[in-house]
């Protein structure tokens, strides 16, 4: 990262460039039967379809706080940080031996061993997490523990790619996350885990 005054240099140069654009630039025309596979899951239960296309490419889906409590106990994911929001409702089936925090200290990324906050949506069809800044209580929570759980709320499930991104609005940064973090830089071999999070969760709520 550039020294405090560099950096203050930098943003100050963006801000300038950006000050006279009073609008943002229209989004581009697309057809929204870009959607694949719509026909074939057409009545599908949604929230079924995401938990199937989750597990296809490793991540997770699951439907209550005691099962995720579980899975975080079996893997020995004791420490971690919970949006503040969240947290009177997920305490009760959390144990003793769990430590959970409130406030992200950015300094200690590395004790967390799981973070967990809300989900903007998902879209059924890929098993894709949406992750947003105005529900993302912390950006580095989602991003650096191991195990990033998100919360989402079942009618935030759209089916397909053109839904969400009609119903997502003019948010200015939106994170897709199709299960792990992945890359294949390295001889070719898929490593998970890498540039983000190990294990990908949706908790269905």
């Amino acid at each position: 990262m550039p020294p405090a005054d560099d950096r203050e240099a930098i943003l100050s140069r963006v801000r300038g460039a950006l000050a006279p654009l009073h609008e943002r630039a229209a989004l581009p025309d697309y057809t929204t039967e870009i959607a694949v596979m719509r026909s074939v899951i057409a009545g599908r239960d949604l929230a079924e379809l995401l938990g199937e296309r989750m597990k296809r490419v490793n991540g997770l889906a699951l439907s209550d706080a005691s099962a995720l409590v579980a899975h975080l106990r079996a893997g020995k994911f004791l420490h971690g940080y919970c949006d503040p929001a969240l947290w009177p409702v997920l305490a009760p089936h959390f144990g003793a031996d769990f430590k959970v925090e409130t406030e992200f200290d950015r300094t200690r990324v590395d004790d967390y061993a799981f973070g967990i906050t809300r989900a903007a949506g998902a879209i059924a069809e890929t098993g894709t997490i949406v992750l947003n800044d105005a529900t993302t209580s912390r950006r580095l929570a989602a991003l650096t523990p191991w195990v990033h759980v998100a919360v989402l709320e079942r009618t935030k499930i759209f089916s397909d790619l053109p839904q969400a991104v009609a119903a997502l609005g003019s948010d200015n940064n939106v994170i897709w996350c199709t299960g792990p973090s992945k890359t294949a830089d390295v001889e070719g071999i898929l490593i998970e885990g890498v540039h983000g999070p190990g294990q990908q969760i949706a908790l269905l709520v």
